[in-house]
């Protein structure tokens, strides 16, 4: 019989008294696409790690074709050919593609020998496996689909034979995950052999040939993907009956909100990025903006939360908001009552360096009841950070871990936690699941429901359709900065909106 491609014997990694793994062994077979999936904070981020030499294990052995393998670093995972892409991408911005491939892999101290012949290698690569690329652009200057492919040619040109992708697409648009898609099933084809880390059970369902499944650090199950279903993993993974579909009554819409017109967005570079959209959102409705990644959804939802100008007309029950100049900035929204989680929750959302309660604090922290004197009451925030952690489940529930420490999903909660606890008129969402598991996303869309029948209004900006489709009351599509049409959620479908995020408008789409 051939060797396991990797073998894991009873890895255990304890980060103080967090218990990140416990006691777990998984063997991958060589030449096919082994999926992981688990809730955040499941481990499985950790268990790539130490095998890329990240993390030392407390205990346990590391077997890689057969042979018993050390690896105490990254380098060491390298020679033994792993390659790992990152759910937050390793590369550095302003060096071009060649000089990302090449950094830390030189010939020698003479750097240009190494990239002539680097910019061979990766021609052959591109051509092998259909990952083409730009070898003269900067990062800052491509796509996140496009960086992806560079880091996966990093490791390609590394020589790997075992690939770790961690929530691959969790920042891509659908086409551009269908590609990467259309990669792997071609690098498994050559013989690599793959490991996927996702959330998304649709794509465990569809590319992989096995799936292991962690729980609060231990491994539950490994299955044949052909004989197991979404439901049955979705029970593996959370311990309970999980509703992979949104549980809500019709919409009972009641008087406008938000009502946007004309509404125009020019960005710092003089590019018109929302061209003259007119739009509103009712008390008791969600209203669902699709569309590719860069269609103007993103400008959408900062100018309305005050992240940036734009000229036009908005208002909050009936009342004008300036699109600029005084009053027209983020703390001015928050006093209007309108909450905002963006889209980007690292960027947008947290400082990474900073404490639970302090994130949790962050828009909010004149409120009086964070005051004491004319000094914080820092005792009151971290209480009321714990209560938000307990409600919302978020792990570890510790409010004096920096935000950085969390897995993506656990910073998405504490964000979602902030804002809609402050019970906003007008909530503004941008990609509310984007990393997040299915335990997570069931929770999340609950307490967006909830908001809605409270009788709040909702604008939620996602690039899932199967997203926006179950959770939206109506849905919009965005393309090229203009509402191409509207639609009731429950009289679309993808290929509709497919064709309208294609710029295919009206009666043709």
């Amino acid at each position: 019989m051939t060797a396991p491609a990797i073998e894991l014997k009873g890895i255990s990694k304890a980060f103080g008294p967090v218990q990140a793994n416990k006691d777990i062994s998984i063997s991958v077979a060589p030449g096919t696409i082994h999926g992981i999936i688990g809730e955040n904070g499941a481990g499985k981020s950790t268990l790539m790690s130490i095998l890329y030499g990240f993390y030392k294990a407390d205990s346990g052995e590391i077997w890689i074709k057969g042979k018993k393998t050390a690896i105490p670093d990254s380098q060491a995972a390298i020679a033994a050919g792993i390659g790992m892409v990152f759910q937050h991408f390793k590369l550095v911005e302003n060096f071009t593609v060649l000089e990302n491939i090449v950094l830390g892999a030189e010939d020698s101290g003479m750097l240009m020998p190494s990239l002539r012949r680097a910019r061979k290698e990766l021609k052959a690569l591109e051509e092998e496996y259909e990952l083409f690329v730009d070898p003269d652009a900067r990062i800052d200057e491509i796509g996140v689909g496009m960086q992806q492919r560079v880091e996966i040619l990093k490791a390609l040109y590394r020589k790997a034979e075992i690939l770790i992708l961690d929530e691959p697409t969790g920042v891509l648009t659908p086409s551009e995950a269908d590609q990467l898609f259309r990669i792997l099933d071609r690098l498994r084809a050559e013989g690599k052999t793959i490991i996927l880390i996702t959330h998304k059970l649709r794509e465990i369902m569809e590319y992989t040939d096995t799936v292991s499944v962690m729980r609060r650090g231990q491994m539950t199950a490994t299955v044949k993907t052909a004989e197991t279903s979404p439901e049955h993993l979705a029970e593996l993974m959370v311990g309970r009956k999980v509703l992979l579909r949104v549980d809500k009554i019709p919409a009972q819409p009641g008087a406008p909100i938000l009502e946007i017109e004309n509404l125009r967005v020019v960005d710092s570079a003089g590019v018109e990025r929302v061209k003259g959209i007119d739009l509103t959102v009712r008390a008791g409705e969600i209203v669902g903006i699709a569309g590719v990644a860069g269609n103007g959804q993103s400008e959408l939802l900062e100018v309305l939360g005050g992240m940036r100008p734009g000229t036009g007309s908005i208002k909050l029950h009936g009342t004008p908001l300036p699109l600029h100049g005084q009053g027209s900035d983020a703390a001015a929204r928050r006093a209007a009552h309108i909450g905002h989680v963006p889209e980007d929750r690292q960027r947008e959302g947290l400082i990474m360096d900073f404490h639970a309660w302090e994130n949790v604090a962050f828009g909010y922290h004149r409120d009086a009841a964070y005051q004491n004197g004319i000094l914080m009451n820092n005792a009151a925030l971290r209480a009321d950070t714990e209560a938000k952690m307990e409600k919302f489940d978020v792990r570890p529930p510790d409010p004096w871990l920096a935000a950085k420490n969390f897995s993506g999903g656990n910073q998405q909660k504490i964000v979602v936690a902030r804002e809609i606890e402050r019970n906003p008129d007008l909530l503004l969402v941008g990609q509310p699941t984007r990393g997040v598991d299915i335990g997570a996303i069931e929770f999340i869309h609950k307490q967006i429901v909830e908001l809605r029948d409270q009788g709040k209004a909702i604008l939620l900006v996602s690039v899932e359709l199967e997203e926006i489709l179950s959770l939206a009351d109506r849905v919009a599509v965005m393309f090229d900065g203009m509402i191409m049409g509207e639609r009731p959620a429950d009289q679309t479908d993808e290929k509709e909106l497919g064709l309208l995020m294609a710029g295919v408008a009206g009666e043709a789409a």
